[in-house]
């Protein structure tokens, strides 16, 4: 048998999945034909005592893939510029990959056998995410294929909000609608928000319980 005592809390509390924290920045809404202009990724990790935090945190702006669509109404919406080359920009697979590798890295530390998808309307982002792997070539793929954690049907239980200022402000994170669109920063706040979750969960007698 397993001794339970030399699991890592992060395993034990997700069933094994590893959950990583995702926004993208996309020029419209269709995942198969529309851009991927920017991802951002927060890793999370568990201390001894169960509480769950923000670890890694992994960030790229992405060139629209060849004969990507770009609706006009989504750029104008989320201010990004898809030619600007200012804003750095890399491949997909480059992207992507760099992840990839820093989740594996989580994925072996902890002794996760997946990585799972965290955030705010979580199809989208998900299927994006998907998308460009696919198109991208990228044969392992660390994420579940369908399974997803949604933080705005979780704080929609939890506070009474679905979208994601209200719920952040709900749980006492602070968010500037300003810095808002950009996918580091609503990444970072998604995961302040998922780990209040899990955190209140937890002291309010929830699994795991409080010592």
């Amino acid at each position: 048998m397993t001794d339970q005592a030399s699991v890592h809390p992060l395993k034990q509390r997700f069933r094994g999945y590893f959950p990583v924290v995702i926004d993208v920045e996309t020029a419209g809404f269709n995942a198969q034909g529309d851009a991927l202009l920017e991802i951002a990724a927060c890793t999370l990790t568990m201390d001894e005592d169960g509480w769950l935090k923000i670890d890694d945190t992994f960030h790229y702006h992405v060139e629209p893939f060849e004969g990507a669509n770009i609706e006009e109404a989504a750029i104008a919406f989320n201010g990004i510029d898809p030619f600007n080359p200012l804003r750095g920009a890399v491949s997909e697979k480059e992207a992507l990959g760099g992840i990839f590798k820093g989740l594996r890295k989580g994925l072996k530390e902890t002794g996760c056998h997946r990585a799972i998808v965290v955030a705010h309307n979580a199809a989208f982002d998900h299927g994006f995410l998907m998308a460009a792997a696919e198109r991208a070539g990228l044969k392992r793929n660390p994420f579940h294929p369908f399974a997803t954690f949604d933080t705005a049907a979780l704080s929609g239980l939890a506070l009474g909000q679905t979208v994601l200022a209200k719920a952040c402000l709900g749980a006492g994170i602070p968010f500037d609608n300003k810095e808002a669109h950009s996918a580091l920063y609503d990444t970072q706040r998604t995961a302040e928000l998922f780990c209040y979750i899990v955190n209140r969960w937890k002291a309010l007698g929830g699994w795991p319980p409080s010592a």
